[in-house]
């Protein structure tokens, strides 16, 4: 892989069951969300309502676990939900999913259809490698409030995402900062899908698979690369 990425002891001690899938994709086509992609978000959200059967998305196993992980890293995972969840709500309420532009509505639909976090950074704007650590709470997490740009910290313990410059997304894959975040211009990025036991890693290696081949359809000769979970 040509991005380094590594997940640290802590992380691992924190959340056996932890695997994370990547996929790099060079030659991108990105740009504003369109009827294809629009017609992907409203297809996963009738997959999520078959999949979750009635019940709401807290309590399907998968992200039933994600909230005993945050839980666990001290945040109240009923305020602050894994990407996952907060994306099936919305795909279950009256508004529906975002339309953002085309990657992120792909990413988005294969998060919502198979209810794993799923994100997108811009390989272009990550200095150095990437990391999955518990913060010491003195981390940089640049992001914008009211318009302005601030600058939050991590609590201490929380589990971040982070390169040379600094926290990439908060609180596991809760926000993502605007720095690495997919935008209309971008055209290199590498995808995320994470999963914590009891999804199987076969259910992980399919997401990934279809995603991939989304990525194919609507960047028709862009370089892409699926790279095996761990």
């Amino acid at each position: 892989m040509t991005l380094p990425l590594t997940v640290s002891d802590e992380v691992r001690a924190l959340a056996p069951g932890f695997t994370h899938l990547t996929i790099e994709a060079h030659g991108l086509v990105n740009g504003p969300s369109t009827d294809g992609t629009s017609a992907l978000l409203d297809d996963a959200a009738r997959r999520l309502v078959a999949r979750l059967d009635g019940r709401a998305p807290h309590e399907d196993p998968h992200m039933a676990a994600w909230r005993e992980v945050y839980t666990a890293f001290g945040s109240k995972p009923s305020r602050t939900r894994n990407s996952a969840e907060a994306l099936a709500k919305r795909a279950l309420s009256d508004a529906g999913l975002p339309r953002i532009n085309m990657l992120v509505d792909l990413y988005n639909a294969i998060s919502v259809a198979h209810l794993i976090p799923v994100g997108g950074e811009d390989l272009d704007h990550i200095q150095g490698g990437m990391r999955l650590v518990r913060a010491t709470g003195d981390e940089d997490f640049v992001t914008v409030a009211a318009g302005e740009e601030t600058v939050e910290h991590p609590d201490a313990g929380e589990v971040v995402w982070c390169d040379e410059r600094g926290v990439t997304c908060r609180r596991w894959n809760w926000r993502q900062g605007p720095r690495t975040r997919l935008t209309e211009e971008s055209t290199s990025a590498v995808f995320l899908l994470e999963s914590l036991t009891p999804m199987p890693v076969p259910a992980v290696e399919a997401a990934g698979t279809e995603l991939a081949e989304l990525l194919e359809k609507f960047s028709p000769g862009a370089r892409i690369t699926v790279h095996a979970p761990r």
